[in-house]
């Protein structure tokens, strides 16, 4: 299929009677070129049958979901430009009884709802036989509708049509049927030539060459450099120390612009395999000039030496890439990826000026649509008191750092690389001795100041896209990443090791909330809710649990509010005054490739990709376990997910009622705090006997209540025997197992268990 994409130079390859099952994405991924995208019909354990397309990455489609059929099956999409339907179809080889009915409905749908649409497929309808009755119906119907069928030379080797093209609304025209001898179906070219190929967008980058020689120039050029002097601004020591990076580093390995395009090549196909594919189109042409059975047959022997010559220069490529990056996870991952594919489809928007400010327009107003709903809700004063937690020790400056603890701090964080960094942090971190007063003294200064550099205030954002397979033009379907300085990090990292030192030695936090903390996890939270709810069923009651889900609770975050958390909690004195300009002035701008968006004031939130954000966003979250308690609601929290649970008898009202009272005061006092409960992810579940169930979810007809929810990853059902997480854990492996499966022949024997135990730790199953 691969190479009658390429050789044709086809947009678009439209495929029946595929037989794929659960390991279709693998096998369409191995099937489409570099650039292409591949959809296909979800058939279960089906036998036979199946459809899948595969186009051009530059064609911009969408999955559309039609209603399903049992007489056919089939899986539709859309084009962009213009906007028009394309749906394959196959119908199985038997008779046509309720056929003509339920294709005469899908046609009516469709009629109705696109103006164009383009419908292939083999319908097994003897299309070229004027005495078939069943044929001359479907025809009839075709012509009622006002569609047009294209195709009217033989597409079987048997000599009838059976595969069709079916088009309203488009000028399509049928260019040719030919016996590719891959099939007993024949090819059909044909030309929509309303359809307009948009450009494949090709990613402008800019890059620093950076080898040892570089390096070594950037500290002779530091060398020569003067330092400055003693006492300043830590803005001006952080502006100083940027500056002399960025000339050293410019003058050596300037930024180079760099066009990325992407080619459809394989590494694999050297002068041996193309010389034998020569010889496979020469021996198809005499095949096809002289139409004797003989040449067919030596076509087909050629085509097979050559498939077998393709699969095995494949394998010993990717085996050798494989041996020779043994220790390099990232080769590995990305060479693992390349064949297996886990995403069915590629999607990418391309990249300009005006893109990134329509995605910073977007994040800003989704951000300033919730704080303003919310603030028509606000009035309720629930007289929060997070003295509560205050100890008698206090917090009014933090302790300077030497250079063993400067360097503890260095050496743990990642070696990441923001647009706004001087030079890359991998060199940096190289040379960290020559700079280490330097830094020194400018994380000190921090400090001992109570001033977060403004160097270090804004945000980098990319748009990452949610899922591969979502459209890349709904901004809905990205969420902001964003990236800070690796020095902010630096000290941000330093200020966190001491305040969290206070808040665990006068035990501030939450002893139930288990995200963003040392020794408590996922896990930790799932072990107590289990364990509770187990012991509600020894005790022959009911669980009903709660999972609340808030919508962008880091952006929402009011700085004022903030800064009164430890205000309360006895911090003080320069610490403070370090709280408030690290939350002030912050900025942002939305960046792509070489585009970018204006600079933005960011007056909400906690900063996403930082050190402190997850900390300070736990002191944010601090008083919510005040308000449950007040109701007697057991509870438990990872993050933004608060999960609420509570014992119930059948013929207890008071304790929904009171799950319920605690629901509504929760969400006042996320209104008050400027967060927003997001109903439609909120859901509920009865745990207990069936029986029981039914009187307590007659009381919860205002909530999403479902047999089984998603609870931190692990499915939790009614009845809480994990039945259904069993089963997904088993399905996942198998589909893991089967994508090992076709690593296999790439790995030399010593390295096939390794390798699988190893990939099955990376996927979580071990």
């Amino acid at each position: 299929m691969n190479e009658l994409i390429l050789d044709n130079n086809l947009d678009c390859l439209l495929l029946t009677e595929t037989w794929l099952g659960t390991d279709a994405p693998v096998v369409l991924t191995e099937a489409s070129p570099l650039n292409f995208n591949f959809l296909f019909s979800t058939r279960g354990d089906k036998k036979g049958g199946g459809t899948a397309s595969i186009a051009r990455g530059s064609f911009a489609t969408k999955t559309i979901t039609l209603h399903s059929y049992s007489s056919f099956e089939h899986h539709a999409f859309s084009f962009n430009s213009p906007s028009s339907l394309c749906v394959t179809v196959y119908r199985p080889p038997k008779p046509p009884s309720c056929f003509i009915q339920e294709f005469s409905e899908f046609l009516s749908v469709t009629h109705s709802k696109y103006s164009r649409v383009l419908i292939t497929g083999d319908f097994n309808l003897h299309v070229d036989k004027d005495s078939d009755a069943h044929a001359k119906e479907f025809l009839n119907l075709l012509h009622c509708m006002d569609f047009t069928q294209h195709v009217t030379q033989p597409t079987h080797g048997r000599g009838r049509t059976l595969d069709l093209v079916i088009t309203y609304g488009l000028s399509c025209s049928v260019s040719s049927v030919v016996d590719m001898a891959v099939s007993d179906h024949y090819c059909i070219f044909f030309n929509i030539t309303s359809f307009t190929r948009q450009e494949a967008p090709v990613r402008t980058v800019r890059k620093r060459y950076i080898t040892p020689d570089v390096a070594a120039n950037v500290i002779n050029i530091l060398h020569q450099t003067p330092a400055h002097i003693l006492p300043a601004s830590c803005d001006f020591m952080v502006e100083h120390f940027n500056n002399k990076l960025q000339s050293a580093i410019d003058v050596v390995a300037p930024l180079k612009t760099k066009m990325l395009k992407t080619k459809a090549t394989a590494p694999w196909k050297n002068e041996p395999i193309r010389a034998l594919k020569r010889e496979c189109r020469r021996a198809e042409r005499k095949w096809r000039k002289t139409k004797l059975t003989v040449h067919r047959k030596i076509f087909k022997e050629q085509q097979m030496r050559y498939s077998h010559a393709i699969k095995k220069a494949r394998t010993l490529h990717f085996s050798n890439l494989i041996l020779q990056n043994k220790n390099d996870l990232r080769v590995l991952f990305k060479t693992i990826d390349s064949l297996t594919k886990r995403d069915s489809q590629r999607s990418s928007i391309a990249a300009s000026d005006a893109v990134c400010e329509s995605f910073a327009d977007h994040f800003r107003s989704k951000i300033n649509a919730i704080r303003s709903s919310l603030l028509t809700q606000k009035g309720v004063d629930f007289n929060e008191s997070i003295a509560l937690y205050l100890s008698e020790e206090t917090l009014e400056s933090f302790v300077l750092v030497d250079a063993v603890g400067l360097g503890q701090v260095f050496s743990q964080l990642k070696p990441t690389t923001c647009l706004l960094d001087p030079i890359p942090t991998s060199l940096l971190k190289t040379f960290y001795d020559f700079f280490e007063s330097e830094l020194l003294n400018i994380v000190n200064y921090s400090l001992q100041t109570g001033v977060f550099p403004a160097a270090f205030k804004t945000a980098v954002v990319r748009p990452l896209l949610k899922k591969s397979h979502l459209d890349p033009y709904n901004y809905n379907n990205y969420r902001p990443v964003s990236n800070l300085p690796f020095l902010s990090k630096m000290i941000e990292k330093t200020v966190l090791i001491q305040f969290n030192e206070f808040l665990n030695r006068n035990n501030i936090f939450e002893k139930y909330q288990s995200g963003f903390r040392t020794n408590y996890s996922t896990e930790t939270a799932h072990v107590k809710i289990v364990n509770d709810i187990r012991c509600n069923l020894d005790c022959q009651k009911l669980s009903v649990l709660g999972l609340l889900d808030l919508s962008a609770a880091f952006d929402t975050v009011d700085h004022s509010i903030l800064l009164n958390r430890p205000r309360g909690l006895g911090i003080s004195g320069t610490v403070l005054k370090w709280f408030y300009s690290y939350l002030t002035d912050q900025s942002f701008y939305v960046s792509m490739d070489t585009c970018s968006s204006r600079v933005f004031d960011i007056n909400c939130g906690v900063p996403q990709g930082s050190i402190l954000g997850p900390l300070l966003f736990n002191l944010y979250m601090l008083p919510l376990g005040d308000v449950i308690r007040r109701h007697g609601v057991c509870f438990h929290s990872y993050a933004d997910d608060t999960q609420l649970y509570i014992a119930v008898s059948p013929d207890d009202e008071e304790s929904v009622n009171t799950l319920l009272k605690c629901i509504l005061d929760i969400e006042s006092w996320m209104a008050e705090n400027f967060l927003q409960l997001n109903q439609d992810k909120t859901e509920v579940l009865v745990i207990g006997s069936e029986d029981k169930r039914e009187i307590v979810l007659s009381k919860l007809k205002n909530y999403k209540t479902s047999q089984c929810v998603r609870n931190l990853g692990v499915i939790f059902d009614s009845e809480m025997n994990f039945i259904p997480q069993i089963k997904n854990i088993t399905n996942t492996g198998f589909y893991h197992l089967k994508n090992i499966s076709r690593v296999r022949p790439f790995l030399s024997c010593q390295y096939r268990g390794a390798n699988a135990c190893f990939y099955y730790q990376q996927i979580g199953l071990l």
